[in-house]
């Protein structure tokens, strides 16, 4: 394991198809409950989603990551697990939003005020942290995105209902640090879909959700994943702004985009962590390819605040080719660590 141009995953890995109906899942990124595409019976899901994990974390270590995720196997989503376990959220006669193409979504509908009921992901960090001697990281919704994929009847106030998200979020962090998470990862792809808003109350609506927790903490931009977003701009509506945050990290999608990463100047006061695995294709990149990735954002970002990993979650890739570009990644980052130490 390595502390310099360390490693790791923005969050989920192929779920394994006895687990998940991949065709029903397809490319939908579920905003509600949808336990159809569970191949598990109920009784049976939770163990069924505890081996599954334990195979995500194998293929991490067996691929060389140094902070390893536990690939987020028990989700349908990256965020509807968390959003439709808060109190306020009616789940059972969901509304409908905009989504990012342009069509509708449906999503959670905000009927009364927004509390978090219990913890939703402690388990799943102490699962993690049993199961690995490695850096661990987990990852939660934002509270801007979170906004954004809800139709709010309740507020009627798009900064009050993330400012409430906020809050319930905040609540979560402090019990995952509790039960171990090295690194806690705030999701906000909807940032760079409606700068507009997030401009009004993004930062501050992320600031409350990291008010006085401790250690490493991030927030992860992207443009979408590559399943559900074939065409991408190729730079950020929002980005500049995630300086004025608290988090330690802001994670960016790079390597699909081909972004200009002269725009990385503007987070100077923080740490990158660099997308340079691209997941618009199955075909797995060379470490060679992924080396000289890293060699570009190293004439922007200093070596020590720099962290590599593929632009955005796997969930929708093959294991094979997953597994595939964690080995690239790794193996790529040790070219660039031989080339710095001379």
């Amino acid at each position: 394991m390595s502390d310099f141009l360390p490693t790791t995953v923005v969050g989920s890995y192929p779920q394994p198809g006895w687990l998940i109906d991949r065709e029903k899942l397809g490319s939908k990124v579920p905003r509600v409950r949808e336990p159809e595409i569970w191949r598990v019976p109920a009784e049976f899901l939770a163990e069924a989603q505890d081996d599954a994990t334990l195979v995500a974390i194998r293929d991490m270590e067996r691929a060389g990551i140094d902070i390893v995720s536990d690939g987020e196997m028990r989700r349908e989503s990256y965020s509807n697990r968390f959003a439709t376990a808060l109190e306020g959220v009616d789940i059972e006669n969901p509304g409908k939003t905009v989504n990012r193409s342009g069509g509708f979504s449906v999503v959670p509908r905000i009927a009364g005020p927004i509390r978090r009921r219990g913890a939703v992901e402690v388990r799943d960090v102490e699962f993690l942290r049993k199961h690995t001697h490695r850096k661990i990281k987990i990852t939660l919704p934002g509270p801007f995105t979170m906004t954004q994929q809800a139709q709010d009847d309740h507020y009627k106030d798009e900064e009050a209902l993330a400012m409430a998200f906020a809050a319930a979020v905040n609540e979560e962090m402090q019990d995952l640090r509790k039960a171990g998470a090295d690194v806690i990862q705030l999701d906000e792809p909807w940032l760079q879909a409606r700068p507009d808003r997030a401009a009004r109350y993004g930062v501050k609506a992320i600031n409350r959700a990291l008010q006085g927790i401790p250690g490493t903490t991030v927030v992860h931009l992207c443009f979408g994943y590559a399943a559900a977003v074939s065409s991408k701009p190729s730079g950020y509506s929002f980005l500049p702004q995630l300086a004025d945050s608290s988090a330690v990290q802001i994670s960016i999608e790079a390597a699909q985009p081909r972004l200009d990463l002269a725009v990385l100047r503007d987070l100077k006061n923080k740490t990158v962590m660099l997308g340079v695995i691209d997941l618009g294709t199955e075909k797995v990149e060379t470490p060679q390819m992924v080396a000289a990735r890293i060699r570009a954002g190293l004439k922007v970002v200093a070596p020590e605040n720099l962290v590599l990993a593929p632009d955005c979650g796997m969930k929708y890739l093959t294991r094979e080719a997953a597994f595939g570009k964690l080995q690239a990644l790794v193996e790529g980052a040790a070219i660039v660590r031989r080339e710095l130490k001379g």
